[in-house]
């Protein structure tokens, strides 16, 4: 306790040394608490980064998606990226429970913020199933497509957190260390918007894009992909919530936040979709006449 004591005596010390974030959370703002905010602009961002990779893809006869069938495949995945990823947050996280108990309405209230990635993938998940079933295509096929742009989306919403000042990191010493003024403390925190940015989002999408293009997992093992997406987000999100403030009132279970948690259960699904993506590939060779 005192070396601990001792240890934010020393920051508070050298705190001059450190940025003090004052970005604002609007691109645009118009009037009070009414305008374009950053976190809108980044779901924007990513939904226009997947529909710019699907009509590439299909340029390129990498993709069975029509430019038709492109904008509808982007309907369903908004549809279940704000669905999950709301309902995500109300039902996993205590802030986002106490929001809805209180006011119910709050569930619709998606510019706020307040979304949960994993109830995200959850959503995505389900959209992927009902899109295949509504327009007859393989499932495994589109959720390999769907991963090879989700990264994009992923990176452009954490830039929107540390844009909008929210879910700072642990009180750090290290030169880059930033105090985020909500935390009402004053204490320099890791960004660790940024570190989850750079590996949740950036060096996935390049792990996926150099997956998609220039192996043949895609083609021959439709849905590995994916799998192999899911397993990687989940290692990226293990590491960063080591830099990460736990949600307040958060306890954490077996030493895991929650994120951490969550995102041991998408590495079983990652690892189920591989077995079943392999499983089907076996199946359909053992039945080719010899």
């Amino acid at each position: 306790m005192t070396e601990l004591l001792g240890n934010q005596v020393m920051i508070i010390a050298e705190v001059a040394n450190y940025w003090v974030h004052n970005l604002d959370p609007f691109l645009l703002r118009f009037n009070g608490d009414f305008g374009i905010r950053w976190y809108g602009v980044s779901y924007l961002a990513g939904f226009l980064a997947a529909y710019g990779l699907y009509w590439f893809y299909f340029k390129k006869g990498r993709s069975p998606l029509a430019p038709e069938n492109q904008s509808n495949l982007i309907t369903y995945i908004i549809l279940g990226v704000l669905v999950g990823g709301r309902l995500g947050y109300m039902f996993f996280y205590e802030a986002g429970r106490a929001s809805l108990f209180e006011n119910p309405a709050s569930i619709f209230r998606v510019w706020d913020g307040g979304m949960a990635s994993h109830g995200g993938f959850l959503g995505v998940a389900v959209a992927v199933i009902l899109f295949s079933r509504r327009y007859k295509m393989d499932k495994f096929v589109i959720g390999d497509l769907i991963v090879t742009a989700a990264p994009a989306g992923l990176c452009f919403g954490r830039l929107a957190n540390f844009m909008n000042g929210e879910l700072w990191g642990r009180v750090a010493q290290v030169p880059w260390a930033i105090i985020f003024p909500g935390a009402n403390d004053g204490l320099p925190r890791h960004p660790s918007q940024l570190y989850e940015a750079t590996l949740e989002g950036l060096l996935i999408f390049v792990y996926v894009q150099i997956r998609f293009w220039r192996t043949k997992v895609a083609r021959e093992v439709p849905g590995q992909l994916a799998g192999e997406m899911l397993i990687a987000y989940s290692a990226a999100r293990i590491i960063c919530e080591n830099f990460r403030e736990p949600d307040a009132g958060e306890d954490l279970v077996w030493g895991l936040s929650k994120g951490q948690l969550y995102s041991f259960g998408l590495v079983a699904g990652g690892i189920a979709l591989i077995v079943l993506a392999r499983g089907r590939v076996a199946r359909s060779l053992s039945q080719v006449p010899r």
